[in-house]
């Protein structure tokens, strides 16, 4: 199948459900490669066997019946009996082994019947017999790529477009495997060549769209998009994109109207239905949204798995017995849908019915994607229910099956430090970072449990590894700057870093606190007056802000507002009463003597 067949074939071909670039990668590699198997056999050679120098009559006879074993092998791909066929041709390969053309047919027959490992040496041996043979390389290149080994595929396909530089189908292979990859910018030149190659190739327009998608491109995306959809007006893949493009850049109205298009033509894509109640959701067009969710209703039956997207929408909605009602049929109906069982525990977490909770999200073995997910609920549910011994046990029997997973190690420690052990909690990120040394999230939060254990220069030196890793991190250089604050140190440094995190989060009431507290340390008491109180109104309930807002209006003659301020601070229950109750004392002598 050349290029334009594979336009024509893209153009008229209908999609019941989403199609991913692995599954166009399926169709190119294994509806366009089998040459020779899919028409029937080819016309025998006159003897499989080369012929060039004279045989003695032992191999001539060898040759002889391996042509009849090949014969036989032809008759049974004829009548797709392929295991017959392959009984056959090991015969004959067994008897000419040097015959490029049964090694070549031999690996299409095993790649007929999904034997792609076993295929593979006899296309090696055919490549290196004829290493100038394209349609041997070619059949090496497609194995590769079935067993996933990507870079042998990567190579095979290079080689032959080094020879035949026109040969759409390998061009669009190599294209499909790049992108899958990652390596989106050396995929593009191909597409790139393969549109001037053939200016309808449908897929190459949408390969496109996909990568400069994955780039956050949104213009350059929409314009493939569009121009594949101009050759194919219901392209599924091309519209479900165009949609999630526009939903992703805030279009909403474009992303509806995108999606109803889709729609018209494909009703029964639950997925597309589901993503435009989303959307009418967030246009606050809600009487279409419902008309939406009648229409899964409508189409799918309680307990089947097309109600699992009706679970999914009520659960983002808040109405959680709905999403229950409808979860709960499913996983009664397919036990191992855990998807739908992960999403039943986190609905009944957030009802609050902690033990049913914990029995869906137990449910999940460890073949599941969710497993890791569903474990992480149970162990913090435990430790929410004051059952820590359990919840570290649950933490650490996944240790070993997730050692790089720094949620394991943060939520360990946080349960240690909640114990007051905050050795053991220090510990326990230390492993975490055997792991993975530069998992920012481990060090700041080492950072935060030296400082808590009194060791504020290590305290700062962890900070500086996470701002070595990533300088843009808000929260380490708060910590960093508010820390010289409160020790009345490098002020200025820590009015710039402070600063600086401001930017990166401008809207933090914690940094604003910082940025207040290193003025009000400088004594300009005007502007940390003015950061505290945006400090307060933005983050109300942290007590220690409300204490530095308490202290800025005692020392401007506030007293009245200070000692409501630290009142508040005491509800909200500082972690340092006593000295509250000290400053509210003292303020009301200061309000004495003024009054």
């Amino acid at each position: 199948m050349d290029g334009k067949q594979i336009g024509v074939k893209m153009k008229s071909m209908s999609c019941r459900s989403i199609i991913t670039v692995s599954a166009f990668f399926a169709f190119i590699v294994l509806f366009t490669s089998c040459a020779g198997l899919h028409r029937g056999p080819e016309p025998a050679p006159p003897a499989p066997a080369t012929v060039e120098k004279p045989k003695a009559p032992k191999d001539i006879d060898s040759l002889s019946k391996a042509y009849k074993d090949f014969t036989l092998a032809m008759l049974a791909v004829s009548d797709h009996r392929y295991e017959d066929a392959r009984k056959h041709l090991s015969k004959a390969v067994e008897k000419d082994p040097e015959s490029v053309y049964l090694n070549r047919t031999m690996a299409l027959v095993l790649k007929k019947l999904k034997r792609y490992r076993e295929a593979i040496p006899f296309a090696e041996k055919s490549v290196a017999l004829d290493a100038k043979g394209v349609e041997s390389r070619i059949l090496l290149a497609d194995l590769y790529t079935l067993t996933g080994k990507d870079q042998l595929a990567l190579k095979q396909y290079e080689n032959i477009l080094q020879v035949n530089p026109k040969n759409q189908r390998v061009r669009l292979i190599l294209s499909t495997i790049l992108i899958r990859k990652g390596f989106f910018k050396k995929a593009l030149p191909h597409l790139e060549e393969l549109t001037r190659q053939n200016p309808d190739l449908v897929i190459a327009y949408y390969y496109r769209g996909r990568i400069y998608l994955e780039m956050k491109d949104y213009g350059e995306a929409e314009k493939a998009y569009l121009k594949a959809l101009d050759l194919n007006s219901n392209l599924e893949p091309a519209l479900f994109d165009l949609g999630t493009l526009y939903q992703m850049s805030g279009r909403l109205n474009l992303a509806a109207k995108t999606y109803e298009r889709l729609l018209s033509s494909y009703p029964g894509n639950l997925i597309t239905r589901e993503r435009l109640i989303n959307v009418y959701l967030k246009l606050d067009r809600k009487e279409e949204a419902e008309k939406q969710i009648q229409e899964i209703k409508d189409r799918s039956k309680p307990g089947g798995p097309g109600r699992k997207a009706l679970g999914l929408i009520y659960l983002r909605e808040g109405k959680l017995d709905e999403s229950i009602g409808e979860l709960e049929l499913i996983v009664q109906a397919w036990p191992k849908d855990y998807k739908s069982r992960y999403y039943l525990g986190s609905a009944y977490e957030q009802k609050g019915d902690i033990d049913k909770a914990l029995q869906q999200f137990s449910a999940i073995k460890n073949e599941s994607e969710y497993y890791f997910n569903a474990q992480m609920h149970i162990a913090y549910l435990l430790d929410q229910q004051g059952r820590q011994d359990d919840a570290i046990a649950v933490l650490k029997k996944m240790l070993p099956l997730k050692k790089e997973k720094a949620e394991i190690y943060l939520m360990l420690a946080s349960i240690y430090e909640t114990r007051g052990d905050l050795v053991k909690a220090m510990e326990v990120i230390r492993n975490g970072l055997e792991h993975n040394e530069k998992n920012v999230d481990l060090l700041f939060r080492l950072g935060i449990l030296l400082d808590k254990n009194g060791d504020k220069p290590s305290c700062i030196q962890q900070m500086k590894k996470v701002l070595a890793i990533d300088p843009e991190h808000a929260d380490a250089l708060n910590y960093i700057g508010y820390t010289y604050a409160e020790e009345g140190i490098y002020l200025d440094e820590a009015l710039a870093m402070i600063n600086k995190a401001l930017k990166i989060k401008p809207n933090s009431g914690y940094i604003l606190d910082s940025l207040g507290w290193t003025y009000y340390r400088k004594g300009l008491y005007d502007k940390a007056l003015q950061y505290l109180e945006k400090a307060a109104h933005l983050t109300p309930d942290d007590p220690t802000i409300n204490e530095h807002l308490g202290d800025i209006y005692i020392r401007k003659g506030m007293y009245k507002a200070g000692i409501e301020r630290y009142k508040k601070a005491l509800s909200l229950k500082h972690p340092d009463q006593k000295k509250i109750r000290e400053k509210i004392e003292d303020a009301k002598q200061k309000l004495g003597s003024h009054e």
